[in-house]
């Protein structure tokens, strides 16, 4: 009889020991028993730590790491970076404006070109007055693309065939044009038959598609698209809505470079300057001439706020292959990865818990931990001078980007500045709180949960409100 109080008193004790912590309650939950857990809460002024649970552990983060890749360019190209994108000509400009040579498109890495997120989309009209300022009407040459700043892998080597092709993972090269995307246009008839491709925008020369996609009863986009960086060819896998007139689906381009040459070219001619050559990507070995014109992107903070808010994996690549050309003279994801490391490595952060390949978190090979997530933000908070940008850029709990539905109509609405990260059996979050009057720097990173991302990020949001709740007491 004892020792059955004894026993039942000490389930009650340790019951209200994991009661009152929020860690303990988190990780035992039942959801969560058998999942990777890195988990670190520290006061943001004291330092001191609140929570944690396997803090040191590295595990995948999907697109948390996004807050690597951006804090580390606004650490080393600073907030007002631009990209640039030079034309330049080569030979001769007659007497009767006749341009015997080329014109060259030399890339910068610049994601925005005639994005439809930051920038400005109708640029090359900008170009072709650039062209008649120069005293230029007609061209005995070519339109040359340049994108050799960037090496030619194109896409990440350690992302996975099902996302390669897809407009979420699109290649990242010295030149990229219109967010690197095609759209698709079908037509889908009853279920169990194959849609036909009625037109794609923009149109691109050569470009083929393996048709096995279905139309189907559900009410979503479940299409595929597979291809290698430079090919023109791609397949389709996957579902679409039956019986729709029209079902629109977007995959990447695959050589961009190319593309804006050619639409520079076709601009030109609309505005009545003639182009003898057809344009291409093939660059004379050696070859250099005058620039006539710098397009400038917009400012590195407003493309790094596109890239948290948004989790735009393009943007995050771009930005991530350019960081390697702080050491290298060509752009490169190997280069990216040293200099990061360096970088992080020079400010005292355990770098040995960082296992970067890309810049966007989409590889499942990435692995950080919380300490490192923790430790980056707060020297972002409390030693960085570009403290507010990065601030500035990450989504807010209840109100915008990947987070407009984290939180809401809660008591941390508003009050949570975090990057989140979802891919297949990972949720992470990584940022900042603010509650009652106190400030909290946070990484909460779970793998392999055993229930559906909405179940886990139900338990993650428990987490936080009871941490803030804590501070009240």
């Amino acid at each position: 009889m004892k020792k059955s109080l004894f026993i039942f008193l000490a389930l009650i004790l340790v019951s209200q020991l994991f009661a009152g912590n929020p860690a303990d309650e988190f990780v035992n939950n039942k959801l969560l028993e058998n999942a990777n857990i890195s988990l670190l809460v520290k006061d943001l002024q004291t330092g001191q730590t609140l929570y944690q649970h396997h803090a040191q552990n590295s595990v995948t983060p999907a697109s948390t790491m996004k807050l690597v890749t951006t804090a580390t360019a606004l650490e080393l190209l600073g907030p007002e970076y631009r990209f640039e994108t030079k034309l330049e000509i080569d030979g001769s400009i007659s007497r009767d404006s006749v341009l015997t040579g080329n014109i060259y498109i030399r890339g910068g890495g610049d994601p925005t070109l005639g994005s439809e997120k930051v920038g400005e989309g109708e640029f090359l009209n900008e170009w072709v007055a650039a062209v008649r300022k120069a005293g230029i009407r007609r061209i005995k040459g070519q339109i040359i693309a340049d994108s050799g700043l960037y090496d030619d892998e194109g896409v990440n080597p350690f992302w996975t065939w099902e996302d390669i092709g897809n407009y979420y993972a699109p290649g990242v090269y010295g030149i990229s044009y219109l967010d690197n995307t095609c759209r698709v246009v079908f037509r889908s008839g009853r279920a169990g038959t194959t849609p036909d491709i009625i037109r794609t925008s923009p149109e691109i020369p050569k470009l083929t598609f393996d048709n096995h996609l279905l139309s189907s009863g559900i009410a979503f986009d479940s299409c595929y698209f597979h291809g290698a960086p430079h090919s023109y060819i791609r397949s389709i896998w996957g579902e679409i809505p039956a019986n729709r007139s029209e079902f629109t689906v977007k995959v990447d381009i695959s050589n961009p470079g190319l593309l804006l040459a050619q639409d520079f070219t076709k601009s030109l001619f609309e505005h009545r300057i003639a182009v003898s050559g057809e344009a291409t990507d093939i660059v004379p070995e050696g070859k250099s001439g005058k620039v006539i014109f710098t397009q400038l992107s917009p400012t590195l903070s407003e493309i790094i706020k596109e890239t948290n808010v948004k989790s735009n994996n393009f943007f995050a690549e771009q930005i991530f292959r350019q960081l390697s050309l702080q050491n290298f003279h060509v752009a490169s994801a190997e280069g990216a990865i040293k200099v990061i490391k360096s970088f992080w490595k020079s400010k005292g952060l355990p770098v040995d818990q960082l296992y970067q390949y890309d810049g966007c978190g989409l590889s499942p090979m990435d692995a950080v931990s919380a300490q490192f997530f923790v430790e980056l933000l707060t020297y972002m908070h409390t030693r960085s001078a570009n403290e507010a940008a990065f601030f500035k850029s990450l989504p807010v709990s209840g109100e915008s980007g990947t987070l407009a539905s984290f939180l809401r109509n809660t008591s941390l609405q508003g009050k949570v500045h975090a990057k989140s990260g979802t891919i297949t059996r990972v949720k992470s979050y990584a940022g900042y709180i603010n509650a009652n009057g106190r400030n909290y720097v946070f990484a909460l990173l779970v793998n392999n949960a055993d229930g559906s991302t909405r179940s886990v990020t139900s338990r993650m949001e428990d987490f936080l409100l009871k941490v803030a709740s804590k501070s009240n007491q």
